[in-house]
């Protein structure tokens, strides 16, 4: 049985919405504690992480948006004409995070987890723009359009923060390779989740 950290950890804390069942996030909950106590497939743990103090990758490739996080385009959209997601619509995405950098880039990356495991790809499916992941995915994967792989370097404050989590130590950036695998149909809301919506910009 595979479960991920992003699975795991990204869920919101308090109910809304466009919230997962209560019984399943705990069923998720239960599967990760048992993943980070040692029976990790994709996950890679293996004591607590070290950040350098200096994180290593090429800058100058990068585009920095106005949230700070930075990007690279490694693979274009399938279709560049396509929609980008809407809040609330369903997305797939594949990814690989690690910390410190990436491998390309400098021997400290460290890789945390990953959607491949070894028994193949499992992209991760969630609502986009309405907080079921970090801030820093949800700002991303609403520019993104069907097929396109970027790299992305998330600061603290629009990943863990301060006080970090699991094997996430506080104040860590993050370096993902992500790819938005698939988009589901349009969204069609109803009261509460609009309203939602309306109260809780991005």
């Amino acid at each position: 049985m595979k479960a991920t950290l992003i699975i795991t950890l990204l869920l919101p804390l308090t109910a809304h919405a466009f919230s997962l069942p209560s019984n399943e996030i705990a069923s998720r909950r239960q599967v990760g504690k048992a993943i980070i106590g040692g029976a990790a497939t994709s996950l890679i743990v293996g004591g607590p992480t070290t950040l350098l103090p200096r994180p290593s990758f090429a800058e100058e490739e990068y585009i920095t948006a106005d949230s700070g996080i930075k990007y690279q385009v490694v693979t274009p959209p399938t279709d560049p004409n396509s929609p980008t997601p809407a809040r609330g619509q369903k997305v797939k995405a594949k990814y690989t995070l690690y910390l410190n950098g990436f491998p390309a880039d400098t021997a400290q990356a460290k890789k945390i987890d990953s959607s491949k495991g070894p028994f193949g790809e499992k992209p991760f499916e969630f609502f986009a723009g309405v907080s079921q992941v970090i801030k820093g995915w949800d700002l991303t994967i609403l520019e993104m359009r069907q097929g396109e792989a970027r790299k992305l370097v998330i600061p603290s404050d629009l990943g863990y923060g301060d006080k970090g989590m699991s094997s996430i130590p506080g104040g860590a950036t993050l370096y993902f390779n992500v790819e938005l695998a698939g988009i589901g149909a349009a969204p069609s809301f109803n009261a509460d989740q609009q309203k939602w919506l309306d109260e809780n910009p991005l």
